[in-house]
């Protein structure tokens, strides 16, 4: 159904300001990204996931947004962004924006006015407390770089309060009128055309604080409204929320008949896939599924191995968390707020093409939409000296030319440095000479993505974990769809294997087929019998 396109979607994250430079003043911008949305459409992208765009000070990323309304200056103009609609529009490309409501940026006009004025209308918007908090650490998000949730405004002679940054004070969700602001903002939006929203942060946009109160409570039934709201705008909108919230929490967000948001990012499932990738054992991964709880047949899981921000491992035990540090960041400058790492999969997985391969495969045949980060299709590696998230935020690597193609200022004025040195180098890695290297990452992504997308199993099919006998680290699922059933068999290990599965209930009677794999083609067994997979090997078996 139209309404569900999400469920068999590519989703492509871009930053604008790290993508292109069109204008040659060290930021990539709008028209930048209009030039080379033939790159993502060649790639096998359907669905551009747009990172904040808003007027900024930019103090962390454009998530401190001044004016929900509008485009920075920096990127472009609205004319700019109803541009990139129209052209990815004509490409088959959706488009759909980050959602930042659970904070503004300090220098908001909301909070100017009511830091300035008591009586200001926008006073109620923000969360106060005209004593001093006993808990000034209260929910804390950032322990290795924040002291304190809550900061003393002297103009405004009342503590705020924020989860992030004390430049990002949080908006008060109870607060009616805040509510229906956010609404505003959702119509904006949609009305210019865009498809949908990633809603950042959501268990805080919904979050009801007190001072002093731990366990805060949450206002589920607004995410009931909103997406009610944005429905009746555009029929077939989607929301994509970032709620990386415990298990049994997740009722909550998708709503018991999927009534609230349509489709989450799959934290729980991304963290123990990268302890099944540390160990070389499929176990982590098979009983993750097996014990994860069914959702509503109308919503959808968002698969990722890397987004914009850390891996956050803080969902798994001490043992699991020390194996994944070990195997993939080891080093403490590789670490991020004791609980993540802060690195790019091509340099975790030490450039190994096999391993990378398996690791993409392995996304895009789990439960869910695959979510890709811009570069990862060419295998970018990161900056480990740049602070914080930003090692992960480095520019596009284009070609080889000056500054990897993104832009023609001199280097001192990049918004970041392009990653110039070393494995990573955009003289060695870089989308020109991939796109003639028929052998590349980048060329072995764009056929994954085409057959993905032939193999609509794997989004709209119902998931099946398969019972591998005797080889701890393969994976089997399997998908009965409305039109056909796959099975996808991964080998995590670094030796080759072969397994019997023995026949599957989604097979007709016709021998199964081959449809991809890392190796050349073979025949498959009626019966699934003598499957083998080399190191790190995968195949995608047509099963009816």
């Amino acid at each position: 159904m139209a309404e569900h396109w999400f469920k068999e979607a590519v989703i492509y994250c871009v930053d604008v300001e790290t993508f292109v430079d069109s204008d040659g003043d060290g930021w990539g911008d709008l028209q930048g990204l209009i030039s080379r949305l033939d790159h993502l459409a060649r790639l096998g992208v359907t669905t551009l996931w747009l990172n904040p765009i808003h007027p900024t000070p930019n103090r962390d990323d454009g998530y401190d947004v001044t004016d929900y309304y509008g485009v920075s200056p920096r990127l472009g103009t609205l004319g700019d962004f109803v541009d990139l609609l129209h052209e990815a529009s004509n490409l088959g490309i959706r488009v759909i924006l980050d959602l930042v409501v659970n904070h503004t940026s300090n220098e908001h006009p909301w909070f100017v006015s009511a830091c300035r004025d008591r009586a200001s209308p926008y006073r109620d918007w923000y969360v106060w407390s005209e004593s001093r908090p006993r808990d000034l650490r209260q929910g804390i998000v950032f322990p290795e770089h924040q002291t304190s949730t809550w900061t003393r405004r002297r103009d405004a002679r009342a503590w705020y309060y924020h989860r992030f940054y004390d430049f990002e004070p949080d908006l008060n969700i109870a607060n009616a009128q805040v509510r229906r602001e956010i609404l505003r903002v959702v119509s904006f939006w949609l009305q210019l055309g865009v498809s949908g929203f990633r809603m950042d942060a959501a268990p805080f946009v919904i979050e009801l604080t007190d001072p002093g109160q731990a366990e805060p409570a949450h206002a589920y039934e607004f995410l009931r409204t909103i997406r009610a709201h944005a429905a009746w705008r555009r029929g077939d909108v989607v929301i994509l929320a970032e709620a990386n919230v415990p298990r049994d929490d997740l009722h909550e967000y998708f709503g018991d008949d999927g009534d609230r948001l349509p489709m989450l990012f799959n934290f729980t499932l991304n963290q123990k896939l990268f302890v099944a990738l540390a160990r070389g054992d499929a176990t982590p991964l098979a009983e993750c599924l097996r014990t994860m709880a069914p959702i509503p047949a109308s919503c959808q899981w968002a698969t990722f191995l890397r987004n914009h921000d850390e891996i956050d491992l803080s969902g798994l035990s001490a043992d699991e968390r020390d194996d994944v540090f070990a195997a993939f960041g080891p080093e403490p400058r590789m670490q991020l707020y004791e609980r993540g790492i802060r690195r790019r999969l091509a340099p975790m997985l030490d450039g190994d093409r096999r391993r990378l391969e398996l690791a993409y495969s392995l996304q895009f045949t789990l439960p869910g939409t695959p979510v890709l980060r811009y570069g990862e299709e060419i295998g970018m590696g990161d900056n480990l000296s740049l602070q914080e998230r930003n090692a992960i935020r480095t520019p596009m690597q284009w070609n080889a030319s000056a500054n990897g193609g993104f832009s023609t200022a001199p280097r001192a004025k990049l918004v970041r440095p392009v990653v110039s040195t070393g494995q990573y180098g955009f003289r060695s890695v870089n989308v020109a000479a991939q796109w003639r290297d028929s052998k590349s990452l980048l060329s072995w992504m764009e056929r994954t993505l085409h057959t993905l997308r032939q193999c609509r199993e794997f989004g709209v099919g119902t998931p099946r974990v398969v019972d591998v006998e005797g080889a701890s680290s393969v994976f089997a699922m399997a998908y009965d769809g409305p039109d056909g059933a796959m099975l996808a068999v991964h080998n995590l290990g670094r030796r080759s294997v072969t397994v019997d599965l023995g026949p599957q209930p989604e097979q007709s009677d016709h021998a199964p087929v081959e449809v991809y794999s890392d190796a050349a083609p073979s025949e498959v067994d009626r019966r699934l019998r003598g499957l083998r997979l080399g190191p790190h090997g995968y195949r995608w078996i047509r099963l009816r």
